[in-house]
């Protein structure tokens, strides 16, 4: 079996990461079915290079209405010497995150619901085995939360630079602190650019409401409370 086929059956051998989850706003619902795909921040605004998004913006691409999360703020101190924070934002800006399970994702939607009462969010329950060979030569993992900002840094035992993410091809060959190198380590999936095939990868969608959701995945809607402790 080729290596990427092996490490994809072990990453996803738990029954905890057989799916793959995307957070999102649910007004951005529509653009994602309309285009069957999730675009990295990067590719929606191009002319931006690093610097920090203090509030979200919203877009025309191609005509569709996308909402774009702010940046939270990462310390310098987060950084490794080689590396600044506009450097790495901007290559963290060119892909697409997944939660790799359930838990993982609840943690931000749960962090975001507290943040913007008003705002309706969604998630997007993919397959994990599908998604990751669709995009076997652009995915990444973490062992980390990439964008996340610690409170305390110095006491923090890694530190951030593009070198923290490991490819599929090299999962369980590189064996250094900064990656993950076994499934249970694995706290992101990232994927270059773009995230293609969202309908045929789709398991479930969570949303407020049908009426947030796409027609043609109504059949596979759920709704969002399903997510929270105690549903």
């Amino acid at each position: 079996m080729p290596i990427n086929e092996t490490n994809i059956a072990l990453i996803t051998k738990s029954t905890g990461r057989k799916s793959a989850y995307h957070f999102t706003r649910a007004s951005n619902l529509q653009a994602i079915a309309y285009f069957d795909a999730i675009w990295s921040s990067h590719h929606l605004l191009p002319a931006s290079t690093g610097e920090r998004r203090t509030a979200r913006e919203e877009i025309s691409y191609e005509g569709a209405s996308i909402t774009v999360n702010s940046h939270l703020r990462i310390p310098q101190a987060m950084m490794e010497t080689d590396c600044s924070v506009e450097e790495f934002r901007a290559f963290i800006d060119k892909h697409v995150f997944f939660w790799p399970t359930r838990r993982d994702c609840l943690k931000m939607l749960t962090t975001y619901m507290r943040r913007e009462p008003e705002e309706s969010f969604a998630v997007l329950e993919l397959d994990a085995c599908s998604l990751l060979l669709a995009h076997e030569e652009s995915v990444r993992f973490s062992k980390y939360d990439s964008g996340s900002s610690p409170r305390f840094p110095k006491s923090c035992s890694y530190r951030k630079s593009p070198a923290m993410f490991v490819s599929l091809a090299d999962f369980g060959r590189r064996t250094d602190h900064a990656v993950p190198v076994k499934p249970s380590e694995i706290k992101e999936i990232l994927i270059e650019k773009q995230a293609h095939s969202i309908t045929r990868l789709l398991k479930s969608v969570y949303a407020p409401s049908p009426e947030h959701v796409p027609p043609k995945w109504l059949p596979d809607y759920q709704p969002l409370d399903t997510l929270l402790p105690g549903n």
